[in-house]
């Protein structure tokens, strides 16, 4: 088992039951695209706790611990108010929950923008705290130079063009980006800029399918798509939004289940029978010998 941290099976809830296998590295992503085609696309999903990571690792090549658990676990406004502390809690929770999927952890906004100094002192603390196998950080040209200090320093970054979260107070929302002529050819050159920088892979989010395509056609490294295209060279969801936990999702996610009933149904049915007095039975509770 490669996990950095690994559970106490005998006292955690969860309970491991770990394959010796090597966790997947970040150059086998990297290579996954081979001029300029990626036959086996990239299967990326979020995750915020331990429980989680275990049970998405063995379908993905990358967890994404993302500053989205703002608004999924703290139910906060945005990714802004999202500390450095809270991503390495959770990006440790998910290392210690994974053992084959590679994990990466966002650089929360504010930790890694005024200086390169900041920056590789923000994802050092990622690396060391969590043992995380990249950051991911978010900007195009601007952030090209923090990019190659960092992987000349030996931490992989995954990049982030397009719809770029942290940055919704200047973008005005959520709304898909590139549907200028101007606006797109911004978002092509961030990205083209990120891939010279040394990038292993990037995020494209929310931006008209020709620019996705135009950008995975014209990168060297992966690109992973969400609200892109299929065309990129894989995809990520917030598994929250796949799995139904919440009212409103974006346009581009699919929900493959509808877990927030599921919940709410098993809440109501636990509440019933308390109420009722017929939970607990004599099968949970303990009697004399």
């Amino acid at each position: 088992m490669s996990t950095t941290f690994q559970l106490d099976t005998a006292t955690s809830r969860a309970h491991p039951t770990p394959t010796p296998m090597k966790r997947l590295t970040i150059p086998a992503i990297r290579q996954r695209k081979v001029d300029g085609v990626t036959t086996d696309p990239i299967v990326m999903l979020t995750a915020y706790t331990a429980r989680q990571a275990q049970l998405l690792d063995a379908h993905c090549d990358l967890l994404l611990c993302g500053d989205s658990l703002g608004q999924v676990i703290y139910g906060l406004p945005s990714s802004v108010q999202v500390t450095l502390d809270m991503m390495v809690a959770h990006g440790a929770a998910v290392v210690r929950g994974s053992y084959h999927a590679a994990v990466a952890v966002d650089l929360p906004f504010g930790t890694y923008e005024s200086s390169k100094e900041q920056a590789i002192a923000s994802a050092t603390r990622l690396l060391k705290e969590t043992g995380c196998d990249a950051v991911k950080l978010e900007g195009g040209e601007v952030m090209a130079e923090t990019v190659a200090f960092l992987n000349q320093r030996g931490i992989p970054v995954m990049g982030h063009v397009g719809l770029t979260p942290q940055a919704v107070n200047v973008l005005g929302g959520y709304g898909a980006r590139g549907r200028s002529d101007a606006e797109a050819a911004k978002i092509v050159a961030d990205a083209m800029a990120l891939d010279q920088a040394g990038v292993f892979a990037m995020v494209i989010e929310g931006v008209i399918e020709p620019v996705a395509i135009q950008i995975t056609q014209a990168v060297s490294c992966p690109t992973i798509g969400i609200g892109a295209s299929a065309q990129c060279d894989g995809q990520v969801l917030v598994t929250e939004d796949m799995l139904g936990m919440f009212e409103r999702v974006p346009r581009f996610v699919k929900r493959y289940e509808a877990i927030a009933e599921t919940i709410s149904g098993a809440a109501q049915r636990y509440a019933e029978e308390v109420r009722a007095r017929t939970f607990p039975t004599i099968d949970q509770t303990y009697q004399p010998k």
